[in-house]
């Protein structure tokens, strides 16, 4: 059983970004003593009034400290990118890594991301769809014709060949029957985002063995992205976390995402954070284990306002958790 750490990259209003580049590092550098295993990266676009550093130069700049490390996005919105250009960073941050790059990758659902970039909503599935087989080749073949719906190369290739063979696994977010059924199919494992609660992942996980066995395929693993905040004490953990995360999930809100208006903090966190004591929380992997049969635990351990010192502590409080398993 692995563990990862979700970077927080997003600040509220009037932070000095640059002041918490070292505070990243300092992270990187904790989970690596720690015994995490992994690093993961969100993206999204046209965020104001939240500040939020894109994903790839922060991954790039980040992987020098992350030696061994696999690291990753979770996720990378691709439909509204050319899948060229995706392709084309995967094998070099694939280089840069050392063979340790997973490509994580989702529809994407804000409108307002989709305008500018000058793609319909409706056509996400598709250009998906399209994307991942044309990368796929760009990554594996030395020089590729391809002629499609949305994207055309015409006996080129890509500059650079990744070191993994066959180029970075592909890790297909979802929340939906028809999208864990698509990370069955063309993916390499299904990265779940534990956002919605247990209730909405639980079937979904059932749908998405169930399509592995139907396509005759297996999951390279079965990850899962979590809030996770351990404590010294149980009895104080929900009230140290809560102001950061209410902004977090504000924020989801207002992109219409989850609105958890009049939901008590600890009646929305339940079944869908992580939170308490090491005790506490070393028993809630322990079910999230039994229940879904994951094994690789994304956690992020930080969101917009939430000291850093209370972050660091916290992923030495889980690299305890997990070395006791």
């Amino acid at each position: 059983m692995k563990v990862g750490l979700f970077i927080n990259t997003q600040f509220p209003e009037g932070y000095d970004v640059g002041l918490r580049v070292p505070e990243m590092i300092e992270q990187v550098q904790a989970a690596r003593a720690a015994g995490f295993s992994s690093l993961w990266f969100p993206h999204h676009w046209l965020t104001h009034p939240m500040q939020m550093l894109q994903i790839t130069p922060v991954m790039a700049f980040l992987a020098a400290h992350a030696q061994g490390m696999t690291i990753g996005p979770n996720i990378l919105i691709l439909p509204p990118l050319n899948p060229v250009h995706v392709a084309e960073e995967a094998a070099t941050l694939d280089v840069l890594t050392g063979g340790n790059y997973v490509l994580g990758i989702g529809l994407g659902y804000r409108q307002p991301e989709f305008d500018a970039f000058g793609v319909p909503l409706s056509e996400r599935a598709p250009r998906f769809n399209e994307a991942i087989g044309l990368m796929r080749r760009l990554w594996t073949e030395d020089r590729v014709t391809h002629t499609g719906r949305f994207y055309t190369v015409n006996d080129a290739g890509i500059g650079v060949k990744p070191v993994r063979a066959g180029g970075p696994p592909l890790y297909i977010a979802g929340q939906a029957d028809v999208s864990v059924r698509r990370a069955a199919r063309i993916g390499d494992a299904w990265i779940m985002v534990n956002t919605s609660g247990l209730e909405t992942i639980t079937p979904l996980m059932r749908t998405y063995r169930a399509a592995l066995k139907e396509y005759g395929r297996s999951a390279i693993e079965y990850p899962i992205t979590v809030e996770c905040y351990v404590g010294e004490r149980r009895a104080t953990a929900h009230e140290e976390c809560r102001e950061p995360l209410e902004y977090k999930y504000s924020a989801y809100a207002a992109w219409g995402m989850e609105d958890r208006t009049g939901v008590p903090f600890e009646d929305f966190a339940r079944d869908r954070f992580i939170i308490g004591d090491k005790a506490s929380v070393k028993d809630e992997i322990a079910r999230y284990r039994e229940l879904l049969g994951v094994d690789h635990f994304i956690m992020r351990c930080q969101w917009p306002g939430l000291p850093q010192e209370r972050a660091l502590a916290t992923i030495k409080r889980l690299g305890e958790v997990f070395a006791s398993f």
